[in-house]
């Protein structure tokens, strides 16, 4: 029994893309091919980084430059396209104060859309959520190593905050990890971490991944650098962008991206697909093929340098896990159904 996860990494819908969204008639915001691809799957999660409100003015925060809010309609825009479900841990969770975070959540779950990774308390924002997907318990936790000023407390909503950048990983997140891996048959944990703008992960970066894999997570999904990275069985680095309204980078070229494909059964994932994909001005479509091309050159070096061989299979990049050699699986006794006394 397999099932397959749609993933998207920074889906920023506010500032120019809600002027987008204002229009009585908006222009669609994905392309119907992308849709498809999202569709196929069992499961779609994305980072959503912005707010989905229409109170409030920008939080006073100093060093902090930019400020995204969604429109409400945009919670109905991700439901279409086939989210239903957001990590809303991250830095941009509460750039419009807490009572549009409240707004969010209320607006994402009338959309049918379930949100992971923020609330009114620590224990609220921490709380995994699990989502039963083709037989498939599927355990989902959502954390940000930043920034430390929007992690929810008793009595202040926030986002779930994880201090990765010193020292160890936090005890609650691998205790919860392993908690979770003992309940359900997959443990996904998203995190946004590390800076923007870079396309190799960062020391702390290096160093929190294996520690969240060896707790019990199936898959470790990050975000937040705007581009995105190599990847191993267990960890995808970066996922990138998946809609925004963003400069481009001329050497990152943070306007071409990816939209991933993982299929895992109870063991871990047993196939990694990447689908190249091209960011216009607050469009999302599937690359052209001098866009496909600089993709899978970037994608190809970038795991080659994690031990990771990627196959070019015409309209995506893949690696069968299955026939891999480095296909291996968390102890059965970390799993349900296979718990010792």
């Amino acid at each position: 029994m397999a099932v397959t996860i749609a993933l998207a990494g920074d889906a920023m819908l506010g500032r120019g893309v809600a002027e987008a969204l204002a229009h009585r008639k908006p222009h669609p915001l994905f392309t119907h091919a992308v849709q498809q691809v999202v569709q196929a799957a069992d499961l779609f999660l994305l980072n959503l980084e912005c707010c989905v409100s229409d109170r409030n003015t920008p939080i006073d925060l100093p060093g902090k430059a930019f400020f995204f809010r969604a429109p409400p309609r945009a919670a109905d825009v991700l439901a279409d396209l086939g989210a239903d479900t957001v990590s809303l841990a991250n830095n941009h969770a509460l750039d419009y104060g807490p009572e549009a975070l409240r707004d969010t959540r209320v607006h994402l779950a009338r959309a049918g859309i379930r949100a992971v990774g923020a609330g009114a308390t620590a224990e609220e924002a921490r709380a995994p959520l699990v989502r039963a997907v083709g037989g498939l318990d599927i355990g989902i936790i959502a954390v940000a190593d930043h920034p430390a000023e929007f992690a929810a407390a008793d009595g202040r909503p926030g986002v779930a905050y994880a201090d990765l950048w010193h020292g160890d990983v936090p005890a609650w997140l691998t205790d919860a990890i392993r908690a979770l891996a003992r309940s359900t048959d997959i443990v996904l944990v998203s995190v946004h971490w590390g800076p923007n703008m870079t396309t190799r992960p960062v020391a702390h970066v290096r160093r929190a991944a294996p520690v969240l894999v060896d707790a019990g997570a199936d898959l470790v999904v990050g975000h937040s650098a705007h581009a995105f990275r190599g990847f191993t069985r267990n960890v995808l680095y970066d996922l990138g962008d998946f809609i925004d309204d963003y400069a481009v980078h001329p050497a990152l070229r943070n306007d071409l991206g990816l939209l991933w494909l993982v299929t895992l059964d109870e063991h871990g994932p047993l196939r990694t697909e990447a689908v190249p994909i091209a960011l216009d001005y607050c469009h999302t479509r599937i690359a052209d093929r001098a866009e496909y091309t600089w993709t899978a050159d970037r994608l190809v070096r970038a795991c080659a340098e994690m031990g990771t061989d990627v196959t070019d299979d015409g309209d995506r990049l893949s690696v069968d896990w299955a026939r891999s050699p480095t296909r291996a699986s968390r102890p059965r006794a970390q799993r349900r159904g296979g718990r010792t006394p």
